[in-house]
């Protein structure tokens, strides 16, 4: 099956409780229409959120997020249930990029470039297989260059959202934080989107009630100015194409954008595996394919463009809940976008967002993206009390945080996230393979429980063990 050709699903109309849709099977193609609209509303707000951060087309980026979901059903054969939207792995290196001096055509050349490296790595991968994902990027690396990525967007959230309205900012990062705590299912899947429309209208709101806001706008200069500024959705038109551009290349810029690269590769990985374990379908034969059919997407959406793709961990959470793993869902979906693509109104809409509001979202959005490296090195139970994973990882990202920078010559260097990514990469293999090369064995750098608070009344450590006694190992030595 290339993606076509589904089976009814029964009589296409009603599900028995616990019944599953497999991805060559679907409903009636009104409930199939009503699906593709709900993985619409579940992406959406993400897809939209990123480009507006980035600089780019809002309506490029929902046209090009429905093309690339239709390529990578296509190339993937309709094997793969996943939908395609804006990557926000790359809101902190637009940032960085813009800083230099690079406009948008910069920022997708150097896209574009990581797109091809990963449709690269996706052929590679595919003809070694998935093990070698493990081998050169294992949690201990992974984990650290996504909370260097996410972590480094802090100063852009602080110093260039939140203080165009920070009390706007306060109400809808406290409302979106209690949006993804509080609701359950489908809405808090779309809590961020929830967010971002509670931020809209307080800040219309207050324009109403308050007047004009004196503090720093988009550009940064301090003016009395309305929190939202409907004069450009006036003048959009209802139906018209999104704006193209082409990429143009600069090292520079593609040397900060490489080492994204690590955090795609780990991301499409783990939502291919979340959806084989879903479906009951193994994918690890097809994860290459996967990797290869995003970055060829990437490239697609960036030649024009628009923003870089990636899977959605949204639409997979809709396929959680709904059990309806149909790929002809997704090309519904993909249908739904292109046509919001090609209504300018929208676009305008969304480029209206406010300051405040974005820095409140951001604030939590961006936190979250650095705490999955986290996640990810709970998940896989790695041990900080070994130097191996300890020294690389601690370096790494104190470096891709705070901005160090490494210069070699008067027009080349290496700074923030792309050096941090250099330094928990190479160094980890480095000292890897330095220490079976050696044949050494060190003992843990970190001492597990050595505060005050982890003491009884006698002064030991809770279950230690008597004196003369020899304690047996911690639970994370095994």
């Amino acid at each position: 099956m290339a993606g076509f050709g589904w089976k009814l699903h029964g009589d296409g109309k009603r599900l028995l409780p616990g019944e599953v849709v497999k991805p060559d099977e679907r409903l009636s193609w009104g409930r199939t229409a009503g699906l593709g609209a709900q993985h619409v509303v579940s992406m959406i707000g993400a897809c939209f959120v990123a480009p507006v951060l980035m600089g780019l087309d809002p309506n490029l980026a929902l046209m090009a997020s429905g093309v690339a979901t239709i390529l990578f059903l296509l190339l993937t054969r309709g094997r793969i249930p996943s939908y395609l939207g804006s990557s926000l792995s790359f809101v902190g290196v637009a940032a960085v990029i813009a800083g230099q001096g690079g406009d948008a055509g910069t920022l997708t050349g150097a896209l574009f470039v990581v797109g091809a490296a990963l449709a690269l790595s996706g052929v590679i991968i595919q003809l070694i297989g998935g093990h070698v994902i493990h081998t050169v990027l294992p949690p201990a690396v992974t984990g650290a260059v996504v909370m260097l990525i996410g972590f480094n967007l802090a100063p852009v959230a602080a110093g260039t959202y939140w203080p165009q309205d920070q009390w706007t900012a306060l109400a809808t990062m406290l409302f979106t934080g209690l949006a993804l705590v509080v609701l359950r299912g489908f809405w808090a899947r779309i809590a961020i989107f929830l967010g971002l429309l509670f931020g809209y209208a307080l800040s219309w709101v207050l324009d109403r009630t308050a007047g004009k806001i004196h503090s720093a706008d988009g550009s940064g200069k301090v003016t009395d100015h309305w929190r939202v500024d409907f004069s450009g959705v006036a003048d959009a038109d209802w139906i018209g194409t999104p704006t193209f551009h082409a990429p143009s290349f600069e090292w520079s810029a593609i040397l900060v954008a490489l080492p994204v690269l690590v955090a795609l590769i780990a991301e499409n990985a783990g939502h291919v595996k979340a959806v084989g374990e879903m479906t009951g379908d193994p994918l690890d034969d097809k994860m290459g394919t996967a990797i290869a059919a995003d970055g060829t997407a990437t490239m697609l959406s960036t030649a024009v463009g628009g923003p870089a793709t990636t899977t959605y961990a949204e639409n997979i959470g809709v396929m959680a809940a709904t059990r309806i793993y149909s790929t002809a869902a997704y090309w519904a979906a993909a249908g739904f976008a292109v046509l919001f693509g090609l209504c300018p109104k929208f676009g305008a809409v969304v480029a209206a967002i406010p300051g405040g509001v974005l820095g409140g979202i951001t604030v939590i959005l961006y936190g979250m993206i650095g705490l999955l490296g986290a996640q990810i090195w709970v998940r896989n139970k790695v041990d900080f009390a070994q130097p191996l994973n300890l020294v690389p990882a601690a370096a790494g990202v104190i470096v891709g945080i705070g901005g160090v920078s490494l210069k070699f010559t008067d027009n080349f260097e290496l700074s923030g996230i792309a050096l941090g990514t250099l330094i928990v990469l190479t160094g980890y293999h480095a000292l890897r393979w330095l220490s079976k090369a050696a044949g050494t064995h060190h003992p843990g750098l970190l001492d597990g429980g050595t505060t005050g608070y982890d003491t009884d009344d006698s002064g030991a450590a809770p279950g230690a063990a008597p004196d003369g006694a020899r304690p047996g190992p911690r639970p994370d030595q095994g």
